[in-house]
């Protein structure tokens, strides 16, 4: 049986939609939260395939959750290995520090619903060829990041240009939450520090704003994260390249 291992930061930012196909695959699932164990250490050579959640604090912030200089430490290693690996929000920016890319404050934070930019080479990445051009995406970030050297270029938005990479065959970051459903979303808003931020920018990510918009918005966004997130999963085991899968399912 295939194993993942799923790091967590905190409660509210689980799976999400991943959860359901990752089970459904029959993968044996190890959560590590580390803001229940912050000094757990997860050895990655157990695995298959790592997913990073997102998460409130900064990459910058290692000298307050020294667990984030595991973390990167580990992506290093899971990458070497060329294991499965899906960085989400924070596991994006994580993954970019471990491939030695910068990651700072974003020069516009994005709560709410925006508008994905596929680039050219996203057409024939198994996992970003399933977003159209302005496909809407859950976001939630105030930082953002360069893209590692050698990694692909796959998506920015009209703020952020730089929203979705590859490095090598297996190794993917979002900045956006893809896996965010609207019962999640919901719960985000009630949290009062995020409710407090998203205020604090307002505009359209204010949050009577952002629950406006969401039933609009996300069953699009699920029936995409689920070709994604299957795509992802059929690659988190040892034996399948990406280049195998076809473009479409055979009749």
């Amino acid at each position: 049986m295939r194993r993942l291992l799923v790091l967590q930061h905190v409660p509210g930012e689980p799976l999400g939609h991943l959860d359901p196909l990752l089970r459904r695959a029959g993968l044996r699932l190890r959560y590590v939260n580390f803001g229940r164990e912050p000094h757990a250490r997860p050895d990655v050579k157990r695995y298959d395939g790592v997913v990073v959640l997102g998460g409130p604090m900064n990459v910058d912030q290692q000298d307050r959750h020294p667990h984030l200089t595991h973390e990167i430490e580990l992506l290093q290693e899971a990458t070497a290995r060329n294991l499965g690996v899906l960085g989400i929000c924070l596991g994006a920016q994580l993954l970019a520090a471990a491939l030695g890319a910068d990651v700072r404050p974003a020069p516009v934070p994005e709560i709410g619903w925006v508008p994905l930019e596929p680039r050219p080479d996203a057409a024939g990445d198994p996992l970003l060829r399933h977003i159209g051009h302005g496909q809407r995406v859950f976001q939630w970030h105030a930082q953002t990041f360069d893209l590692p050297p050698g990694a692909v270029h796959l998506a920015g938005s009209p703020t952020c240009p730089n929203q979705a990479f590859r490095h090598g065959e297996r190794a993917w970051g979002f900045q956006f939450h893809l896996e965010a459903d609207p019962a999640l979303i919901g719960r985000w808003l009630q949290v009062p520090a995020y409710r407090a931020e998203a205020q604090q920018y307002g505009g359209e990510s204010h949050p009577e704003r952002v629950q406006q918009e969401t039933p609009h918005h996300a069953p699009t966004a699920a029936a995409v994260a689920e070709r994604v997130f299957s795509e992802f999963v059929g690659l988190s085991g040892p034996r399948r390249r990406f280049h195998h899968l076809p473009t479409r399912p055979r009749t």
